[in-house]
C-alpha cells in the first residue's frame, strides 16, 4: 500500500509559496483549450459578455471545491489517490481514482493534439498540402497531423521526466510570457478590427437567434461546461496543495484562477469576435486563426506560444493525476515516469481530433459528459471530510490494507459512498444521451 511517491509529503518539502501557486495556476489558465472554450461559447450563440460572465461565475464557484479539497493535502501531505481512501475505502478508492485518471488522459490527448497542431502549423506548405496531409477515413485525421501529435507527445514525456519541481520553475517564466503573447494577439485584433468596440459589436453577427428558453438552455449548459473544464483539477487538487507551505498560501495562490480566467476569456472572446470583421467569418480555432493571419514571424510566435501554453498546462494537470493513480494501484510496478508514459498512450484512445472537431463536441459531449461524475465525486469527498470525518484523518489507516484500519469498511469498500455516487450521476444520464451523444456522433 506504500509507494515512495505516495507517502505523505514532509513539512520540509512543503515549500510552494502563494506566489509559486499563483504563477502555477495563472499559467495553467492561459491554455489553448481555455481559449477555444471561450470562443466556442460565442460560436454556440452567446454574446461576448454572456460568455465572459459564464466563465467568471464558473471559476468563482470552482474556488469552493479547490479550497475545500486542498486542505487535506496541506494538512496531511497526502495525494489524491490516498485522500480518496478515506471516503471510498482503501480498495474502493481505486474506482474513482481510475475515473479521474481517464478524465486526465482525455485532456492530455486534447492538449497534446493542440500542441501537435502547433508543429503542423510551422511545417512548409509543400508538406501541409501534400497527400500526407489528406484525412484518412478510418483514422479521422491525416497521417501528417497524427505524426505531429506523436512528436509533441514525446517532447512532453521528456520534460515530465524532470519532475514537478522543474515544471514549477518553468511555470514562473511561462505565465509572464503567455500573458505578453496574449496581449500581442489582442492588440493585433484590436488594430485590425478598428477598436475594442468594433471587436465586441461583431459578436452580434456571430450569435444565433435564440428564443428565451433556448438561450437559457445554452447559457446553463455553458455555465456547467465552465465548471466542468476545471472540475477534474478540483478533485485532485491535493496532488498540488500537499507541496504548499500552508493552506493560507494555497488559498491566496488559488485566487489567481478567477482573475486570470476573466482576463483570458475576455481576450479570447474579443479576438475571436474580431475575426468576423477582419476575415469575414468566425474563426474559433486558435491554430486556424494563426494560419489565417499568416507570415513567418506569426507562425514562429504562434508555435512557441501554443507549445508553451500546452506544456505548462498539460504536464501538471493531466499527467500528474493518472500517474499517481497508477502508483496507487500498482505500487510495485510503476513509478512516476512509466506512469506518465502509460497515461500518454491511453490518451490516444480518446481520439482528441474528433472531440475538437466542433464546438458542440467539445462543450456538450466532452465537458458536459464527465461533469456529473466529477462533480459527484467532489461532493462526496467534501461531505465525508468535513461533515463525517470532521477534518480528522488517521493517516496510518489510509495505508492499511486490512480490517484493522479505519477505512477498510466492507471488504475495503465504503458502500454508502458508491450509493451516493450512483444516485448523483443517474439523473444526468438522459440529458447527456440526448445532447452530448448527438453532438459527438452526428457531427
Amino acid at each position: 500500500m506504500i509507494q515512495h511517491s505516495l507517502r505523505p509529503v514532509p513539512e520540509t518539502d512543503q515549500t510552494l509559496t502563494k506566489w509559486d501557486i499563483a504563477a502555477l495556476w495563472s499559467a495553467t489558465v492561459m491554455n489553448i483549450p481555455s481559449f477555444y472554450f471561450a470562443t466556442s461559447l460565442v460560436d454556440l450563440g452567446l454574446s461576448w459578455w454572456q460568455a465572459v460572465l459564464s466563465i467568471t461565475i464558473g471559476s468563482i464557484i470552482l474556488l469552493v471545491p479547490f479550497i475545500l479539497n486542498g486542505l487535506p493535502g496541506t494538512q496531511y501531505g497526502i495525494s489524491f489517490p490516498i485522500y480518496l481512501r478515506a471516503a471510498f475505502g482503501v480498495k474502493g478508492a481505486q474506482i474513482p481514482a481510475i475515473i479521474r485518471a481517464l478524465f486526465a488522459c482525455g485532456w492530455n490527448g486534447i492538449e497534446t493534439w493542440i500542441g501537435g497542431q502547433a508543429i503542423f502549423l510551422s511545417l512548409p506548405s509543400s508538406l501541409t498540402t501534400s497527400s500526407y496531409a489528406q484525412p484518412i477515413n478510418w483514422l479521422g485525421t491525416s497521417m501528417l497531423e497524427f505524426s505531429c501529435f506523436i512528436i509533441f507527445l514525446i517532447v512532453q514525456l521528456a520534460l515530465a521526466w524532470k519532475g514537478m519541481h522543474a515544471i514549477s520553475v518553468l511555470e514562473k517564466f511561462s505565465s509572464l510570457i503567455l500573458f505578453l503573447l496574449t496581449c500581442l494577439l489582442f492588440a493585433w485584433a484590436c488594430y485590425e478590427a478598428g477598436g475594442i468596440k468594433a471587436m465586441l459589436i461583431s459578436t452580434s453577427s456571430t450569435t444565433s437567434s435564440h428564443s428565451s428558453s433556448s438561450l437559457v438552455h445554452v447559457y446553463l449548459s455553458s455555465l456547467t461546461a465552465s465548471i466542468s473544464s476545471w472540475s477534474g483539477i478540483s478533485l485532485n487538487i491535493s496532488d498540488f496543495s500537499r507541496f504548499a507551505k500552508s493552506h493560507s498560501d494555497e488559498i491566496l495562490g488559488l485566487l489567481a484562477i478567477p482573475l486570470a480566467s476573466i482576463l483570458y476569456s475576455f481576450a479570447g472572446v474579443a479576438v475571436t469576435s474580431s475575426t468576423v470583421t477582419i476575415f469575414g467569418h468566425l474563426i474559433s480555432n486558435p491554430t486556424q486563426l494563426f494560419k489565417a493571419i499568416g507570415g513567418t514571424f506569426t507562425i514562429v510566435l504562434a508555435t512557441f506560444g501554443i507549445s508553451l501554453a500546452t506544456i505548462t498546462t498539460n504536464i501538471p494537470c493531466n499527467l500528474v493525476a493518472p500517474s499517481n493513480v497508477l502508483l496507487s494501484l500498482f505500487p510495485s510496478k510503476f513509478n512516476f515516469i512509466n506512469g506518465v508514459i502509460l497515461s500518454s498512450l491511453i490518451s490516444l484512445v480518446f481520439q482528441p481530433w474528433r472531440i475538437l472537431g466542433s464546438s458542440e463536441n467539445f462543450v456538450y459531449a466532452w465537458l458536459g459528459g464527465y461533469s456529473p461524475i466529477s462533480g459527484s465525486i467532489t461532493g462526496i469527498l467534501i461531505t465525508d471530510y468535513y461533515l463525517i470525518k470532521r477534518m480528522d484523518l488517521d493517516v496510518n489507516s489510509l495505508y492499511c490494507d486490512s480490517d484493522l484500519g479505519h477505512y477498510y469498511y466492507v471488504g475495503g469498500f465504503n458502500l454508502a459512498a458508491f450509493g451516493a455516487l450512483i444516485i448523483s450521476v443517474m439523473p444526468c444520464v438522459p440529458g447527456f444521451l440526448h445532447k452530448g451523444s448527438m453532438s459527438l456522433f452526428q457531427s
